[in-house]
């Protein structure tokens, strides 16, 4: 445990210095630090990955005083029969572009110029396993010139962050797990998910959230199944799934309408060896272009999706592009109105929920974070949605969270678990009770929610309990009888609670509520009397 938070303060001082680089070059909050920072922290990474699988490989190198010296020895054909057997999750480096050969180069002129030519080298040889690709099938490769953002001082500021990269090494942290790599992560990026990171930061899902979304999926131990997110971001609920099935179990696939979300969920896929998924995460617009689909063109069905979608959204550009008979089918409840003077306000999670529920296979299981409204709505595309799921009896149950579970929105929100296999009773779950405040900064706070209980709600949902004013199980004819209602609060036995009391003290509780009400009708008329003087002095002037 020592050891692991050594790491930990290491890699963050690393990263804290690369922010101090960019802010020393004017680069501070600026729109393009973020793209330096994790593009450097993704090159220190697969730099040293490639060295700990090379060791790994050949004792010599593990056993040498100077590896770099022993690595630029091989012979050409040598060096290409140690790259054939690395995994397919470790990038291919050249003994040029290790992070050692550029720290040797850092006094050559133009050295901004080598420093990005040996990234744009390093992208294009690993483009095949570590691209993303957008709709029209374009990849986005790993790196870009990245000292283009920077005006003045080019070769000094690359000087400056090779010498950040050059003093600790990744290679001890390459047997730690999934709880690491998301700490990290999250350190990561954390100044890009605030809510001056663009529209898309507020729908960065907590970690507490995306834990019982997946413990509350996952029964079992599946095996080789397909794991989607319609609207990844950067993709911690794809992350909590997968580590919950198993990384070696299972394929991501995504889409996301943003490119610098599609780029972080590539990143995590890398932190949490997931690799053979990167080509399977797709920059683009789902509910517009689908782009994951069959041999037979049809859209592609999942074993399990996860998301978290936009509430709220301007697609006005996009709405009447959608009405055709294949999205007819797809979105069986109907495409949600365009506000006339607030088109921002568009419910485009509705769609979301719709399109999950059409690519998800008939075995399927599905976890999909909703406002708590949309599960008492009755009206609209909300209710259709939810008459649907009960009546062809495709779901699992509901948990509604803490309000603030999200610091950055106000908005309440629950957890719609969908099944097409539960055929019997559905679990309605009331959380909104559990959790502690903490302040966040001065306009927000957030609930955070106790390991032992994210772990109650997790077992009773899964056990199928019900437990007084916590949660109920009900069967579908019950859903329907109360107009589809998916709040628990509506199903909790109302219960009245009788105290045995003797007739004298009987009749002395009933003389104290008479007294009571005699001076109450008593007050009453002295108000009366003054309000008919007030009136009665008004005069008109």
């Amino acid at each position: 445990m020592t050891k692991t938070l050594e790491f930990e303060r290491q890699t963050k001082a690393m990263i804290d210095g690369l922010k101090s680089v960019c802010a020393n070059y004017g680069l501070g909050n600026d729109g393009n630090e973020f793209k330096i920072i994790t593009q450097v922290f993704l090159y220190k990474f697969l730099n040293d990955k490639f060295v700990y699988e090379v060791k790994r490989i050949d004792p010599k190198i593990a056993g040498a005083e100077n590896w770099e010296g022993a690595l630029k020895a091989y012979p050409s054909k040598q060096y290409e029969m140690l790259m054939m057997q690395l995994s397919e999750s470790t990038a291919r480096i050249s003994p040029d572009h290790f992070i050692s050969s550029l720290f040797e180069k850092q006094n050559q002129p133009n050295f901004a110029e080598i420093f990005d030519n040996t990234l744009l080298d390093i992208a294009r040889e690993n483009s095949d396993i570590f691209s993303v690709v957008t709709n029209s099938g374009e990849k986005i490769v790993l790196f870009e010139n990245i000292s283009k953002y920077v005006t003045d001082d080019r070769d000094e500021f690359c000087k400056a962050i090779i010498n950040k990269l050059i003093h600790f090494s990744f290679e001890h942290i390459f047997g730690e797990k999934f709880d690491f790599y998301a700490t990290i992560f999250e350190y990561l990026i954390k100044d890009y998910n605030t809510n001056s990171g663009g529209k898309y930061a507020e729908y960065f899902t907590p970690h507490a959230v995306a834990k019982i979304m997946a413990r509350c999926l996952v029964q079992g131990e599946p095996k080789n199944v397909t794991c989607f997110d319609p609207s990844a971001g950067s993709g911690s609920l794809l992350m909590n799934l997968a580590h919950e099935i198993g990384e070696d179990r299972c394929t991501i696939y995504s889409q996301d309408i943003s490119q610098k979300s599609s780029n972080l969920l590539r990143l995590n896929l890398i932190l949490n060896n997931l690799v053979h998924s990167i080509p399977n995460i797709v920059k683009g617009n789902t509910i517009l272009d689908p782009y994951h689909r069959d041999a037979s063109e049809a859209l592609q069905q999942f074993d399990y999706i996860v998301s978290n979608p936009p509430f709220k959204l301007d697609f006005s550009d996009f709405s009447a592009d959608l009405d055709t008979k294949a999205n007819n089918e797809r979105f069986f409840a109907g495409i949600p109105k365009v506000p006339a003077k607030k088109k921002e306000s568009m419910a485009i999670y509705l769609m979301f929920i719709q399109h999950i529920m059409h690519v998800l296979k008939n075995t399927g299981k599905a976890a999909v974070v909703v406002p708590t409204g949309f599960i008492t709505a009755q009206s609209g595309i909300d209710k259709r949605i939810r008459q649907k799921l009960v009546e062809e009896k495709m779901l699992a149950g509901v948990v509604s969270m803490p309000s603030n579970i999200f610091a950055s929105t106000g908005t309440n929100v629950s957890i719609l678990f969908i099944d097409k296999e539960n055929k019997e009773h559905v679990v309605l779950l009331d959380a909104s009770g559990l959790g502690t405040k903490e302040k966040v900064d001065d306009k927000n706070q957030k609930t955070v929610l106790s390991r032992e209980e994210e772990n109650r709600i997790i077992d009773t949902f899964n056990n199928k309990e019900a437990v007084d004013d916590f949660s109920v199980v009900v069967s579908y004819e019950e859903i329907e009888a109360k107009n589809y209602s998916l709040s628990a609060g509506q199903y909790f036995e109302v219960k009245i609670e009788y105290v045995d009391i003797t007739e004298d003290e009987f009749k002395s509780q009933l003389l104290i509520h008479e007294e009571n009400l005699n001076k109450l009708f008593e007050r009453s008329k002295e108000l009366e009397g003054e309000i008919k003087l007030g009136i009665g002095s008004l005069r008109y002037e």
